[in-house]
């Protein structure tokens, strides 16, 4: 990822208007339309040439109530929410103050509120930010037929310096009623961009900062795609050649599901809704059984509920991908808010010795990548796959480059018809046997949950516990996982001693982070764990050498991924912790603050001469 320059707060160039990101919310009740307005601005973005990064955030209401599309755009590839917000568009105030902790402001903040509904809360108004009240529902209603949330999507647009020609194709392409609508709400896009330009003001500077232009001569990027992470995980678990699901609808990993129900019928695969969560599970190892490569999809509860299947699948070595999309708990939890606090139960949480594959993608982008190479693995493998996404990256909307096309399928070792003495567990030298496809003569076998032999038979003996315990965690720990284990990266400028660990979505703003601290003199080596589980000390230890202090971060409230790593590894140095629950994203700033506090208190002054 390219480092932002955030010399300021708003990475603003000092004594201009010009930004390296711009930060946008809009806000408003349910039904108000603003997730709409959100979609068509970063669809916009992305047709103006920029990266840009859209979270969706509601409050509990199952239905209705408010709702927020926070949204962030830059020149640079960016995985993260920045510090604060530049720009505050209520389409009205209900409830909207339960996101003040979510839309922080600073003192170059604009806060645009309709003017019947009052003035802006004393929330937003105490940040210090300037508070402009519009007439925002009587503009659009002098426009019959166009919506208010148009009419915002003009004025959020033009105040982050999207083109209008960018927001008008935005608006085109996802019109599908009348075109007297379409023409009534291409004009209330107007009358937005109108007033966006009356609020900036002839020289910018009564407005939001804008995006700074790009360097003179700079070569254009290629083609770039707008998913979410749900969307990137199920393309590519398809492009890996997952033929069969298997789900029970569950926040946030629906959209999953409902993205690959049309897709499977494409390339002639299958999406069965289940009556639950175990059933699913089992219908999944079933397909699979059969030979069919097969996944499903679920949040925190549902994995609870799947643990006994899954360790069935330990068992009698099947492989499935599950993805869980990871949401705040323990229990009900906070169902449409993002934590990484199912860690341990993904790595721990099966009963027995269940050696099992645990992956966390490192970005939204990355959701494609990973799930690709989860199927991958559990068919190479023969065993359970678990993809720790979680709801940042799930339900969030993301601008990329276009992804490099990857045609490898999951290839699955099985034994050909009449196989000469065929034993289905048999102890090999890698742990992975030949699995016989149902139907192919001569190769019967029995698979269930009890121990077994080399041939499948039940057996409570020592000996062949003893053996088929072996073969299951040799067959994972013995496998090359190459370099896709992890991303490591080393800010240019000094020999870093310092090592930041992390995994999944905060990734991208640890990585904005350490960039920040480079800036501040302490550089550091940035290890972003992909493959959790198992465990691989050695490589580990390569990617540490020369480090002597560590520092893990996660969002989680019990230190999770540290407490693992240092029961699973042999840490250089002091290692400590920085981790905080969710619902809150970890923001750049508090994480530089943190690796720059730990690296001078641990570090001797030479270093920082």
């Amino acid at each position: 990822m390219q480092s932002l320059d955030h010399d300021t707060p708003r990475g603003r160039a000092a004594g201009t208007g010009a930004a390296t990101s711009v930060s946008v919310a809009i806000a408003g009740s349910g039904g108000s339309g603003v997730m709409t307005a959100g979609t068509m601005l970063l669809d916009a973005a992305a047709r103006a040439g920029l990266y840009g990064l859209m979270v969706r955030t509601s409050g509990p209401q199952i239905r209705g109530g408010e709702a927020a599309a926070l949204l962030r755009f830059a020149r640079a590839p960016m995985d993260a929410l920045d510090d604060t917000f530049d720009l505050l568009l209520a389409i009205d105030w209900q409830n909207v103050s339960r996101f003040a902790d979510e839309i922080p402001l600073h003192t170059g903040s604009l806060v645009v509120g309709d003017a019947d509904e009052g003035a802006a809360p004393e929330v937003f108004a105490a940040s210090g930010a300037r508070c402009v009240a519009l007439p925002l529902k009587k503009m659009a209603k002098a426009i019959p037929g166009s919506w208010t949330n148009m009419l915002a999507l003009g004025l959020a647009g033009g105040l982050a310096g999207i083109p209008e020609s960018a927001l008008e194709a935005a608006l085109r392409a996802s019109w599908k009623r009348s075109d007297a609508g379409l023409q009534a709400n291409l004009a209330a896009l107007r009358a937005g961009l109108a007033e966006a330009g009356k609020l900036a003001g002839d020289g910018g500077h009564s407005g939001i900062a804008r995006l700074a232009k790009p360097a003179e001569g700079a070569v254009a990027t290629g083609p770039r795609w707008l998913i979410s992470g749900n969307e990137a995980a199920g393309y590519g678990a398809l492009r890996a050649g997952v033929r069969f699901v298997a789900a029970y609808p569950i926040t946030p990993a629906t959209e999953l599901l409902e993205w690959m129900a049309p897709a499977l019928t494409k390339v002639g695969g299958t999406l069965l809704q289940a009556e639950d969560e175990l059933a699913s599970v089992n219908m999944i190892i079933g397909a699979s059984y059969g030979g069919v490569p097969s996944l499903t999809a679920t949040a925190g509860p549902g994995l609870a509920l799947m643990t006994e299947a899954i360790g069935l699948a330990v068992s009698a070595e099947v492989p499935i991908v599950v993805v869980d999309v990871m949401r705040g708990g323990p229990s009900t939890g906070i169902p449409a808010k993002s934590e990484q606090s199912d860690l341990s139960f993904a790595v721990s949480g099966l009963h027995g010795d269940a050696p099992r594959l645990v992956l966390a993608p490192t970005s939204i982008a990355d959701c494609l990548a990973t799930t690709h190479w989860a199927v991958q693995l559990a068919e190479a493998l023969q065993a359970p796959a678990i993809v720790l996404s979680d709801q940042f990256m799930g339900q969030s909307r993301a601008i990329i480059d276009r992804p490099v096309d990857d045609a490898s399928t999951a290839r699955r070792l099985t034994a050909a018809a009449h196989t000469p003495d065929y034993k289905r567990y048999r102890d090999t030298p890698s742990g992975v046997s030949p699995m016989a496809i149902p139907g192919a003569p001569g190769t019967a076998y029995t698979a269930d949950g009890l121990e077994h032999t080399e041939a499948g038979i039940p057996s409570s003996q020592p000996r062949d516990h003893r053996m088929q315990l072996d073969k299951r965690e040799r067959k994972l720990v013995l496998y090359d996982y190459g370099a896709r284990w992890a991303d490591i990266d080393t800010t240019p400028g000094g020999d870093a001693t310092l090592a930041v660990i992390t995994f999944g979505s905060i990734t991208g703003g640890v990585r904005e982070a350490v960039a920040r601290a480079a800036l501040q003199g302490v550089h550091v080596r940035l290890i972003a764990l992909r493959l959790l589980a198992p465990a691989l000390p050695e490589r580990l230890a390569e990617a540490l050498a020369g480090v002597t202090q560590v520092l893990v971060v996660e969002q989680n409230h019990g230190a999770q991924l540290y407490r693992y790593l240092r029961a699973m590894h042999d840490l250089p140095g002091r290692a400590a912790s920085f981790h905080r629950p969710g619902p809150l994203p970890l923001r750049p700033a508090e994480l530089t603050a943190a690796i720059v506090d730990w690296a001078r208190t641990h570090q001797t002054a030479k270093e920082f001469a």
